[in-house]
């Protein structure tokens, strides 16, 4: 028979693997997108080797972060002794886990596509290189907003005293919390990295256009990371919301499905955003006397496209607090 240390130091191994596994795919990903196009780059003018260098090495750095977050995370759940030793400990053990390395996917692979596209904008305008420096810089360190929302979530799972909730529904919504977070995050990771990309892009070829298309790329950003504070939310409410006690399987599931919810609505609207907000700043660069009515177009455009991951979030609270 199993005793309750065992079970928490089960599944802190399990967290941390979960942490670290998932974490590590991202930055991977991003880091690989920004080495290759920085290769791609440098076949058309070699001489710029150590300008491409600087910045392909900046880009991953910041791609790496998410992964350094998961990094962390790991090696807290695996070296820590959480006091008092109660079995909701190894629950939210696992929902750091996933916390912290779900919401890394996004955040890695977004960071990521904007150091690209650095690297062949500075060998295309070598003259704008500062200009497109900066606003990778800015693009890519938004990127990682996700994958901070779902470290904030690890660390409270890791540190907060669940000694007075009870373990019936409470294992459901410390579980749904990590996977609230850790999985809406990965949308807007992405999303962000798709409008930082074409931001740098048009940096690049028109740099007259930068503080324009610098800015409709910050509303961009700012707007798609709603989907993410979402998920955010539901976790939080799934943390701190007071439990009655009850081993009713209705009640678990209730609560895992809220942060299920959540967190599965707001990855292709995290996405989506990203997208519209690409696409404005692609021709607010090229044409940036129209940046009026691209600006109000994107963001009626994401208004709507945020909309399905309202209604998770409408579920998702009903589920929470309704019933």
């Amino acid at each position: 028979m199993l005793n309750t240390a065992t079970y928490i130091s089960a599944s802190s191994f399990l967290g941390a693997a979960l942490a670290i596994g998932f974490g590590a795919i991202g930055a991977a990903v991003g880091e690989g997108y920004a080495a290759g196009l920085a290769n791609q780059a440098l076949s058309f003018r070699p001489e710029k080797s150590g300008d491409v260098l600087k910045n392909m090495l900046v880009g991953q750095a910041i791609a790496e972060s998410a992964a350094i977050f998961a990094l962390v995370v790991a090696i807290l759940l695996l070296f820590s002794t959480p006091q008092p030793k109660t079995v909701l400990i190894a629950w939210a053990a696992i929902g750091a886990g996933l916390s912290m390395g779900l919401s890394a996917i996004g955040s890695g692979v977004g960071a990521g596509l904007p150091a690209g596209s650095a690297c062949v904008g500075i060998v295309r305008q070598p003259q704008n290189a500062n200009k497109v420096l900066t606003t990778m810089l800015i693009g890519s360190a938004v990127c990682q907003t996700p994958a901070i929302f779902g470290m904030v979530i690890a660390f409270l799972l890791l540190f907060l005293d669940f000694s007075n909730m009870p373990v019936y529904p409470g294992w459901a919504a410390l579980l749904g919390a990590g996977l609230a977070t850790g999985l809406a995050a990965g949308g807007p990771g992405v999303g962000n990295g798709l409008t930082s990309r074409e931001a740098v892009t048009g940096v690049a070829r028109n740099p007259e256009a930068g503080t324009e298309t610098n800015r409709v790329m910050l509303i961009g950003l700012s707007v798609g990371q709603s989907t993410a504070i979402y998920g955010f939310l539901i976790s939080l409410l799934l943390v701190f919301t007071g439990l009655e006690k009850s081993t009713s399987l209705s009640d678990s599931f209730r609560l895992l499905g809220a942060g299920l919810s959540s967190g599965f609505g707001g990855i292709g609207p995290g996405v989506g955003l990203g997208v519209v907000a690409a696409y404005a700043c692609k021709w607010v660069a090229r044409r940036p006397e129209a940046t009026g009515i691209l600006t109000r177009t994107m963001l009626v455009g994401m208004a709507v496209t945020e909309s399905t991951s309202i209604y998770a979030l409408i579920v998702a609270l009903l589920l929470v607090i309704v019933f």
